[in-house]
């Protein structure tokens, strides 16, 4: 496993790390959790990726229960927790949903530490923008969570690249906690914000990068060349918008080919996909997800291809993907 900094932090995160939308509760229940935490952890991986949203809190109850089962050091393990969705979406909850007010920040992070059984979470996120609270008011909020000892770094996820500048401005004037890193989509048919609305930040403020689906949502496995399997995550109640993307006859085809080139490497094209995205030097750890080990095994060997990938093979990556990128 190879280890990198968040950005200009001096926490190191493992390269691949594993994250828990969709699988935990939904397909990974606490016990399938522990063994695929414990093979990761035995593989080098340190980084463990949650979300207040996934599975309506859910996921973080399994996450906790996994990782108080397997009694690891604390010291060895780095976990994180997402704000903005909330966990009630119906009645008198105004403040409790699609917000990062001061107000629900500060019970959303009481929240988080209940359902994980834990006295501090790593990293915190505020999960998407919120154009109706004053960034400063965020700002604050986030950097009280780490003033008090409930959180260590904060940061974004799909974030305008102004917004990141912005946040961290007017934490830089008024001496409060920077946001290090952001989270945001990045893979193959997915590279305009990390490639190009990003890029003045990784010298100006040394933003760093834990990036999410590298594998488009399986699209970049080839399971969804000849529709939606059963099983899949395309089939799953509730991942129904994810349907057109991923029967997208375009990428399919590209996909096909990527098959040919990742055959010549000796790997799959889902471990192409993923050492792909952990190449580029401003990904701090790409977070790949999982629902059986054998899948989690499959990932982790992506490992193996990344210094593979020199500029001819990138090359002929691009060939085949640039022209269907966003």
């Amino acid at each position: 496993m190879q280890y990198r900094r968040l950005g200009r932090s001096g926490l190191q995160v493992s390269l691949l790390s594993l994250g828990s939308w969709v699988t935990y509760h939904n397909q990974v229940d606490t016990k399938a959790a522990q063994e695929m935490l414990a093979a990761a952890m035995d593989a080098g991986v340190n980084f463990f990726d949650n979300a207040e949203a996934y599975a309506r809190g859910h996921s973080e109850v399994v996450m906790g229960e996994a990782i108080r089962a397997l009694n690891w050091p604390r010291l060895n393990y780095v976990v994180s927790t997402k704000f903005f969705w909330g966990l009630d979406r119906e009645g008198n909850a105004v403040n409790r949903r699609d917000t990062l007010n001061r107000k629900y920040l500060m019970q959303a992070i009481d929240g988080s530490l209940g359902r994980m059984k834990l006295d501090f979470i790593d990293l915190v996120f505020c999960h998407r923008p919120d154009p109706n609270t004053p960034i400063e008011e965020t700002v604050r909020a986030m950097s009280d969570m780490i003033t008090q000892g409930k959180a260590l770094y904060w940061g974004t996820s799909e974030w305008s690249a102004a917004d990141i500048r912005s946040a961290w401005d007017i934490a830089e004037r008024h001496h409060l906690h920077k946001p290090v890193m952001e989270q945001p989509q990045y893979h193959l048919f997915h590279r305009q914000r990390v490639e190009q609305e990003y890029a003045p930040l990784y010298e100006s403020i040394g933003l760093g990068l834990t990036t999410w689906s590298p594998l488009a949502s399986g699209l970049l496995t080839g399971k969804y060349r000849g529709g939606v399997p059963a099983g899949s995550r395309g089939a799953l109640q509730g991942m129904d918008f994810l349907v057109a993307g991923l029967t997208d006859g375009a990428k399919n085809a590209a996909v096909g080919q990527l098959e040919g080139v990742a055959a010549d490497l000796g790997c799959s094209v889902a471990q192409l996909a993923i050492a792909w995205v952990a190449r580029n030097p401003h990904v701090s750890t790409v977070i790949t997800g999982a629902s059986r080990l054998d899948q989690l095994r499959g990932n982790l060997g992506a490992l193996e291809v990344v210094d593979k990938l020199t500029p001819d093979w990138l090359a002929r990556i691009d060939a085949i993907t640039r022209p269907l990128a966003q």
